[in-house]
């Protein structure tokens, strides 16, 4: 059985994004570069795909754990994730199906079978539509920076959410996002670094 935990961070991990483009900057004359010039310009993604590394620090192991792959969006709703190393595994989430493929087999779940699933889940379409009003019934977003270098930081409103993750920090350099860190309540953490597009 997967734990809600595992699948929650598989789809944060998936979401918010390899996919975050540029803004304009005050400094040079443009619109401000907030929260909401953000959420309209990722309304106008059609698709992406990119490489990623992704630390994993867990608490029940002595050494991080090092992935490699690549993550893809398309426009509505389907988004991938895609290990090839140091093992294989596939996570794709659809409509309201999320199928998990490894070695071991394939699972698949209704995301509104899960309250906390489906948290993260509404999270993710949320923002790569661009509706920063559901954004902001899900998370408390604190947003920093320039054009230049930029950070934006989630924490859980909901408590059952928050049993489990304490915040998600996206940092990011112009029209590239450079780390997604997802940190858990338990002390786990996750550090993805993108390493740019898919060549």
């Amino acid at each position: 059985m997967i734990l809600p935990t595992t699948l929650a961070r598989l789809v944060l991990l998936c979401s918010l994004l390899s996919w975050l483009p540029a803004a304009a900057d005050p400094e040079i004359g443009g619109a401000p570069f907030d929260v909401p010039g953000l959420m309209e310009l990722l309304g106008k993604i059609s698709s992406r795909q990119d490489r990623f590394t992704e630390t994993k620090t867990l608490a029940m192991l002595t050494q991080p754990v090092v992935l490699k792959g690549t993550l893809a969006y398309v426009r509505p709703d389907r988004v991938e994730k895609h290990v090839t190393s140091p093992y294989t595994e596939d996570l794709l989430v659809q409509g309201d199906r999320l199928t998990l493929s490894s070695s071991k087999g394939t699972k698949q779940i209704a995301v509104d079978s899960h309250p906390l699933i489906r948290s993260f889940v509404e999270a993710i379409r949320a923002s790569l539509a661009g509706e920063l009003a559901v954004l902001r019934r899900l998370y408390h977003i604190k947003f920093q920076g320039t054009r230049q270098q930029w950070e934006l930081t989630l924490r859980p409103l909901d408590p059952q959410a928050a049993e489990y993750l304490t915040s998600i920090t996206l940092r990011g350099e112009g029209d590239r996002l450079t780390t997604v860190d997802i940190r858990e309540a338990g002390g786990d953490r996750s550090l993805m670094e993108i390493d740019g597009p898919v060549s």
